[in-house]
């Protein structure tokens, strides 16, 4: 693979927007379809969702998928099939597995709620499909506040503080970044930066393609590359994916 930083805009991400939701997507996603926008490495889905209170995903169902969600504002009410029940708020990493298959609903229902919840959910693929679904949670918001890369959630064995994803060969890290602040990229075959709050500069190249200012909503798919340098210049907020395979043609 020859090594490739593919800048994609806030503005250019198709967009589901009705009286109680406001969901821009970072890949192909339901009736939005571009058969050259389906994945980068394992990740399928990077949705960036804002839900009204009182509202929400009511229960559907979902198979042979690793999914996390991120909560940047607000809380968000999770139900599954397998019995799981809880609040997903800033700080709190969540990972379903959802194997041979489960239901789930997420709604903004917390009690007294009055303000929107904005969450990232990313689906990554796992290596192997049937698996018995599952639900991992944990709370790492004072690992956030050291800052750097901090592992939310991994299917690599050197992260033992991050949740786990089953059977992927894949990890997410999130970092807040005071202004002026950096983190260095890891390195691996295929990386997804995404800015999910404020302004970054990312370090590269003109043979990369790579350097710049990436805004909010803004993401980098790197190739064959990584170990630069992200540095803020504002408060900002970044997740990141390491992955070490990719979705076969």
């Amino acid at each position: 693979m020859e090594p490739k930083v593919d800048v994609r805009r806030s503005a250019s991400r198709d967009r589901t927007k009705i009286a109680w939701l406001d969901s821009k997507h970072s890949f192909s996603f339901g009736t939005h379809y571009d058969p050259d926008n389906t994945h980068h490495g394992l990740l399928l889905v990077n949705n960036d969702d804002i839900v009204r209170p009182g509202f929400g995903f009511e229960t559907h169902p979902h198979r042979d998928m690793e999914i996390v969600t991120w909560v940047l504002q607000g809380s968000l009410v999770h139900q599954d099939s397998t019995g799981h029940s809880g609040v997903i708020y800033p700080g709190l990493a969540q990972r379903m597995s959802a194997g041979r298959g489960i239901l789930h609903s997420e709604k903004n229902d917390v009690a007294g709620a009055r303000e929107p919840v904005r969450f990232v959910q990313m689906w990554v693929l796992p290596d192997e499909s049937g698996i018995d679904p599952g639900y991992e949670q944990l709370e790492i918001e004072h690992e956030l506040l050291r800052g750097g890369l901090v592992p939310v959630a991994s299917g690599m064995a050197r992260h033992d503080a991050a949740i786990r994803i089953r059977n992927a060969s894949a990890a997410l890290y999130a970092a807040r970044l005071e202004a002026g602040g950096s983190v260095r990229l890891p390195e691996a075959p295929f990386l997804h930066l995404f800015v999910a709050r404020g302004s970054v500069t990312l370090e590269g190249g003109v043979t990369l393609g790579g350097s710049g200012p990436l805004g909010e909503g803004d993401a980098a798919r790197l190739t064959a590359t990584g170990g630069q340098r992200v540095s803020a210049t504002e408060p900002a907020e970044i997740l990141v994916w390491e992955m070490h395979a990719t979705i076969a043609a």
